[in-house]
């Protein structure tokens, strides 16, 4: 049996930077020449270098990225150890390493990651998290920003670009808060991925959480598969919803996704969307396709966030909801599980590897 990704999380982990992280992801690709490479892609806006990695010399392109949102770290630290555990565990990755080629931009956004670092230094911090998170809003959000809306965009673009076309794309995302788990698939596959569900529950019950079930009824082009599931987001959908909404202005914010872009590169790829919450919300009582207590919850954070900035307690509004963090383990497994399932779903390790 094949080497599990799981086993690349840390057992300790803890968020890094984009800069502090390069030296040893370089010295590690360093390492292994003949199987890894880093190499600069350009800079993002305000100066930071973005770097890209291919990790692997199969004949099955894979890409990951992970950082679009500023406000998700998670994402990132996972893309990180996968590249320092993967060539740690060189022999027994050996068999991927064969199969696969990985083409890795492990943070898209550095920049957003610095803006919100007062919180993540404080993290499981809610109140911090509430006061310090930065999200960009349309025409900023580097996910729907694909090929160039942003310098950024453009250099994933191009890194992308030279390696397609893929058997699987993964951007890695996450949730403030929700009542679980959420995967999303994009839906040329999803008659395809029955398997990749049913195993992907079983992984995030057996962390002790629930599928997070949200059914948006193809809102923004989420379109419910089954508890747990969605579509992938497309700029597309989002450019219809606001002109619907009679807000042109808006709809012409919305670029590409990361997964169109990949998708037009050719091949027939499966996209994955990881969504996996920063705080559970307890419910435990859910109601089917509606999650009420973290709708409910939503509705509360502007008050809660209106509080915090003039120094005022937010105990009476966040008490009723029992958020529990989600250790950071737990999330980077969960997420490693997900590309290991897409993985066998979209180009499979043949039995002899």
């Amino acid at each position: 049996m094949a080497f599990s990704l799981t086993s690349l999380a840390d057992d300790h982990p803890s968020f890094r930077t984009h800069g502090e992280v390069r030296n040893d992801l370089e010295a590690a690709c360093a390492r292994h020449p003949d199987v890894a490479a880093l190499r600069e892609l350009g800079p993002s806006e305000e100066g930071s270098m973005l770097y890209g990695i291919t990790l692997g010399t199969g004949e099955h392109p894979v890409s990951l990225i992970a950082g679009n949102h500023a406000d998700e770290p998670v994402g990132p630290e996972t893309l990180r150890a996968f590249v320092l555990n993967a060539l740690a565990h060189r022999n027994e990755m050996e068999p991927w390493l064969r199969h696969y080629t990985f083409v890795i931009v492990p943070h898209v956004n550095p920049d957003g990651e610095a803006r919100n670092r007062d919180w993540i230094e404080r993290w499981p911090d809610v109140t911090a998290y509430l006061q310090h998170a930065v999200r960009e809003t349309p025409g900023r959000d580097l996910e729907y920003g694909y090929p160039n809306m942003r310098p950024e965009n453009e250099h994933v673009s191009a890194f992308l670009r030279e390696h397609g076309p893929y058997a699987m794309h993964a951007s890695l995302h996450g949730m403030s808060a929700s009542e679980g788990a959420l995967l999303l698939i994009n839906r040329d596959w999803t008659f395809r991925t029955q398997s990749l569900r049913d195993e992907f529950r079983v992984a995030v019950e057996a962390e002790g959480m629930r599928m997070h079930d949200h059914n948006r009824k193809g809102e923004k082009g989420f379109f419910w598969i089954e508890p747990g599931f969605q579509t992938t987001p497309r700029g597309d959908a989002m450019r219809t919803y606001f002109r619907a909404q009679d807000d042109p202005e808006t709809a012409r914010k919305f670029h590409d996704s990361s997964m169109e872009f990949v998708m037009g590169l050719g091949g027939d790829p499966l996209a994955l969307v990881t969504e996996l919450p920063l705080f559970l919300v307890a419910n435990e009582d859910p109601t089917p396709g509606h999650p009420d207590r973290y709708l409910a919850l939503r509705e509360r954070l502007p008050t809660a966030k209106a509080r915090l900035q003039r120094g005022e307690d937010v105990d009476d509004l966040l008490d009723p909801f029992d958020l529990q963090m989600v250790p950071l383990n737990t999330a980077m497994r969960l997420q490693l599980q997900a590309l290991e399932l897409g993985l066998s779903a979209a180009a499979p390790l043949s039995e002899s590897g």
